[in-house]
Protein backbone atom coordinates (compact mmCIF):
# COMPACT_ATOMS: atom_id res chain seq x y z
CA UNK A 1 0.00 0.00 0.00
CA UNK A 2 2.74 2.27 -0.72
CA UNK A 3 2.54 5.59 -2.15
CA UNK A 4 2.61 6.04 -5.95
CA UNK A 5 3.95 9.33 -8.13
CA UNK A 6 7.88 10.03 -7.98
CA UNK A 7 9.04 10.52 -4.94
CA UNK A 8 7.74 6.59 -4.04
CA UNK A 9 6.43 8.12 -0.62
CA UNK A 10 4.16 5.76 1.88
CA UNK A 11 0.94 7.06 2.83
CA UNK A 12 0.24 8.09 6.28
CA UNK A 13 -3.44 6.90 7.12
CA UNK A 14 -5.38 8.59 10.58
CA UNK A 15 -7.41 5.19 11.25
CA UNK A 16 -10.55 5.73 13.71
CA UNK A 17 -11.27 2.61 15.26
CA UNK A 18 -14.12 1.90 17.70
CA UNK A 19 -14.60 3.35 21.51
CA UNK A 20 -16.06 0.10 22.75
CA UNK A 21 -17.89 -2.12 20.88
CA UNK A 22 -15.62 -3.84 18.11
CA UNK A 23 -18.38 -3.98 15.52
CA UNK A 24 -18.74 -0.11 15.10
CA UNK A 25 -15.55 -0.35 13.04
CA UNK A 26 -16.00 -0.05 9.10
CA UNK A 27 -15.09 -2.05 6.16
CA UNK A 28 -12.88 0.45 5.24
CA UNK A 29 -10.89 0.88 8.57
CA UNK A 30 -10.43 -2.89 8.13
CA UNK A 31 -9.30 -2.90 4.69
CA UNK A 32 -6.57 -0.37 5.78
CA UNK A 33 -5.02 -2.41 8.51
CA UNK A 34 -4.80 -5.18 6.59
CA UNK A 35 -2.54 -3.52 4.05
CA UNK A 36 -0.47 -0.80 5.50
CA UNK A 37 3.37 -2.03 6.14
CA UNK A 38 2.96 -1.47 9.68
CA UNK A 39 0.40 0.26 12.19
CA UNK A 40 1.45 2.83 14.58
CA UNK A 41 -0.46 2.32 18.14
CA UNK A 42 -1.42 4.11 21.31
CA UNK A 43 -1.15 1.18 23.05
CA UNK A 44 -0.34 -1.97 21.01
CA UNK A 45 -1.78 -4.47 23.61
CA UNK A 46 -5.16 -3.17 23.41
CA UNK A 47 -4.92 -2.80 19.20
CA UNK A 48 -3.80 -6.24 19.21
CA UNK A 49 -7.50 -7.04 20.89
CA UNK A 50 -8.74 -5.71 17.66
CA UNK A 51 -6.70 -6.69 15.28
CA UNK A 52 -7.24 -10.80 16.20
CA UNK A 53 -11.07 -9.82 15.99
CA UNK A 54 -10.77 -9.10 12.16
CA UNK A 55 -7.82 -11.84 12.25
CA UNK A 56 -5.18 -9.09 11.14
CA UNK A 57 -1.72 -9.62 11.71
CA UNK A 58 0.67 -6.63 10.98
CA UNK A 59 3.84 -5.30 12.49
CA UNK A 60 2.87 -2.74 15.30
CA UNK A 61 4.97 0.00 16.99
CA UNK A 62 3.82 2.19 20.25
CA UNK A 63 3.55 5.32 19.72
CA UNK A 64 2.24 7.53 22.62
CA UNK A 65 2.16 10.98 24.26
CA UNK A 66 5.06 10.03 25.58
CA UNK A 67 7.15 8.81 23.07
CA UNK A 68 5.62 10.81 19.80
CA UNK A 69 8.30 13.11 19.52
CA UNK A 70 11.27 10.61 19.59
CA UNK A 71 8.85 8.39 17.29
CA UNK A 72 8.45 10.57 14.65
CA UNK A 73 11.20 10.74 12.60
CA UNK A 74 11.28 6.81 13.08
CA UNK A 75 7.94 7.00 11.55
CA UNK A 76 8.71 9.72 8.90
CA UNK A 77 11.69 7.75 7.67
CA UNK A 78 9.25 4.90 6.92
CA UNK A 79 7.13 7.30 5.02
CA UNK A 80 9.48 8.18 3.08
CA UNK A 81 10.98 4.87 2.06
CA UNK A 82 7.46 3.78 0.71
CA UNK A 83 6.19 2.15 3.75
CA UNK A 84 2.82 3.02 4.58
CA UNK A 85 2.19 3.14 8.23
CA UNK A 86 -1.69 3.12 9.82
CA UNK A 87 -1.83 5.41 13.08
CA UNK A 88 -4.39 4.39 15.90
CA UNK A 89 -5.11 5.43 19.73
CA UNK A 90 -6.78 3.05 21.84
CA UNK A 91 -10.33 3.87 20.83
CA UNK A 92 -11.63 6.73 18.71
CA UNK A 93 -10.13 8.96 16.21
CA UNK A 94 -6.32 9.83 16.63
CA UNK A 95 -5.52 13.77 16.74
CA UNK A 96 -8.89 14.02 19.36
CA UNK A 97 -7.74 14.41 22.82
CA UNK A 98 -5.05 11.68 21.49
CA UNK A 99 -1.58 11.62 19.74
CA UNK A 100 -1.63 12.81 16.03
CA UNK A 101 -0.74 16.41 15.45
CA UNK A 102 2.99 15.89 15.97
CA UNK A 103 3.55 13.61 13.25
CA UNK A 104 0.67 15.09 10.56
CA UNK A 105 2.69 18.49 10.62
CA UNK A 106 6.17 16.78 10.02
CA UNK A 107 4.39 14.69 7.10
CA UNK A 108 2.85 17.82 5.91
CA UNK A 109 6.26 19.25 5.93
CA UNK A 110 8.02 16.49 4.13
CA UNK A 111 4.76 16.38 1.35
CA UNK A 112 4.05 12.71 2.65
CA UNK A 113 0.27 11.59 1.49
CA UNK A 114 -2.17 11.78 4.32
CA UNK A 115 -5.55 10.04 4.42
CA UNK A 116 -8.04 9.86 6.96
CA UNK A 117 -10.20 6.91 7.46
CA UNK A 118 -13.29 8.76 9.71
CA UNK A 119 -14.89 6.34 12.34
CA UNK A 120 -16.02 6.58 16.38
CA UNK A 121 -15.45 9.20 18.08
CA UNK A 122 -16.92 9.59 21.95
CA UNK A 123 -17.74 13.08 21.99
CA UNK A 124 -19.80 13.44 18.95
CA UNK A 125 -21.48 10.31 20.18
CA UNK A 126 -21.94 11.79 23.57
CA UNK A 127 -23.10 14.76 22.02
CA UNK A 128 -25.86 14.21 19.65
CA UNK A 129 -27.48 11.89 22.28
CA UNK A 130 -27.08 14.41 24.76
CA UNK A 131 -30.04 16.92 24.29
CA UNK A 132 -28.34 19.83 24.39
CA UNK A 133 -27.70 22.21 21.12
CA UNK A 134 -25.44 20.47 18.45
CA UNK A 135 -25.90 23.03 16.16
CA UNK A 136 -22.69 24.93 18.10
CA UNK A 137 -20.25 23.74 20.48
CA UNK A 138 -17.01 23.93 21.36
CA UNK A 139 -14.44 20.67 22.10
CA UNK A 140 -12.24 21.04 25.38
CA UNK A 141 -10.54 18.22 25.64
CA UNK A 142 -9.64 17.24 28.89
CA UNK A 143 -8.68 20.74 31.74
CA UNK A 144 -5.31 20.99 32.82
CA UNK A 145 -5.00 19.23 35.87
CA UNK A 146 -3.24 21.80 37.67
CA UNK A 147 -1.70 24.98 36.31
CA UNK A 148 -3.98 26.67 34.40
CA UNK A 149 -6.90 25.08 35.44
CA UNK A 150 -9.11 27.26 37.40
CA UNK A 151 -8.23 30.25 34.28
CA UNK A 152 -9.51 27.67 31.51
CA UNK A 153 -12.91 27.00 33.60
CA UNK A 154 -13.00 31.06 34.45
CA UNK A 155 -13.12 31.31 30.48
CA UNK A 156 -15.57 28.64 29.57
CA UNK A 157 -17.66 29.94 31.89
CA UNK A 158 -18.44 32.79 29.20
CA UNK A 159 -18.85 30.11 26.09
CA UNK A 160 -22.35 30.65 25.01
CA UNK A 161 -21.68 27.08 23.13
CA UNK A 162 -22.39 23.44 24.28
CA UNK A 163 -18.89 22.77 25.72
CA UNK A 164 -17.42 19.39 25.73
CA UNK A 165 -15.11 17.62 27.85
CA UNK A 166 -13.34 14.66 28.40
CA UNK A 167 -12.60 13.29 31.91
CA UNK A 168 -11.36 10.66 34.01
CA UNK A 169 -12.72 8.18 36.61
CA UNK A 170 -10.41 9.82 39.33
CA UNK A 171 -11.55 13.93 38.62
CA UNK A 172 -14.80 13.69 37.23
CA UNK A 173 -16.99 14.41 40.73
CA UNK A 174 -13.76 17.16 41.52
CA UNK A 175 -14.82 18.41 38.00
CA UNK A 176 -18.44 18.25 38.12
CA UNK A 177 -18.43 20.16 41.74
CA UNK A 178 -15.74 22.82 40.18
CA UNK A 179 -18.70 23.45 37.31
CA UNK A 180 -21.49 23.71 39.60
CA UNK A 181 -19.60 26.13 42.24
CA UNK A 182 -18.31 28.11 39.23
CA UNK A 183 -21.46 27.78 36.50
CA UNK A 184 -23.96 27.41 38.75
CA UNK A 185 -27.05 24.97 37.71
CA UNK A 186 -27.14 24.61 34.48
CA UNK A 187 -27.66 21.68 32.21
CA UNK A 188 -25.35 19.03 32.44
CA UNK A 189 -25.18 15.92 30.56
CA UNK A 190 -22.37 13.05 31.28
CA UNK A 191 -21.66 9.98 29.45
CA UNK A 192 -19.72 7.35 30.40
CA UNK A 193 -18.66 3.70 28.88
CA UNK A 194 -20.17 4.72 25.51
CA UNK A 195 -20.87 1.56 22.84
CA UNK A 196 -20.10 -0.37 25.48
CA UNK A 197 -21.98 -3.20 27.75
CA UNK A 198 -22.42 -0.77 31.18
CA UNK A 199 -23.24 2.38 28.75
CA UNK A 200 -24.42 5.27 31.05
CA UNK A 201 -26.32 8.87 30.43
CA UNK A 202 -26.75 11.15 33.20
CA UNK A 203 -29.02 14.15 32.00
CA UNK A 204 -30.09 16.99 34.53
CA UNK A 205 -29.06 19.96 36.31
CA UNK A 206 -25.42 20.03 37.51
CA UNK A 207 -26.33 19.16 41.39
CA UNK A 208 -28.47 16.16 40.54
CA UNK A 209 -26.15 15.07 38.38
CA UNK A 210 -23.56 15.50 40.23
CA UNK A 211 -25.78 13.70 43.25
CA UNK A 212 -25.97 10.90 41.25
CA UNK A 213 -22.66 10.16 40.31
CA UNK A 214 -21.73 10.47 43.84
CA UNK A 215 -23.92 7.27 45.03
CA UNK A 216 -22.29 5.20 42.22
CA UNK A 217 -18.75 4.09 41.51
CA UNK A 218 -16.68 6.04 39.34
CA UNK A 219 -15.40 3.82 36.39
CA UNK A 220 -14.27 4.30 32.60
CA UNK A 221 -13.76 7.44 30.95
CA UNK A 222 -16.26 9.98 30.93
CA UNK A 223 -17.62 13.08 28.39
CA UNK A 224 -19.04 16.08 30.18
CA UNK A 225 -21.31 18.37 28.07
CA UNK A 226 -22.66 21.19 29.82
CA UNK A 227 -25.46 23.84 28.18
CA UNK A 228 -23.79 27.17 27.27
CA UNK A 229 -23.94 30.34 28.91
CA UNK A 230 -27.88 31.30 28.66
CA UNK A 231 -26.90 35.18 29.03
Amino acid sequence: MSGTGESSRGTLFIVATPIGNLEDISHRAIKVLSLVDLIAAEDTRKTKILLDHYQVSKPMLSYFSYNEKARTPQLIEKLLSGQSIALVSDAGTPGISDPAYHIVTQAIEKEIPIVPIPGPSAFLSALISSGLDTKSFVFEGFLPQKKGRKTRLEALKAETRTVVLYESPHRILKTLREILEGWGERKVVVSRELTKKFEEIVRGRASTVLKELSSKPTRGEYVILVEGNPS
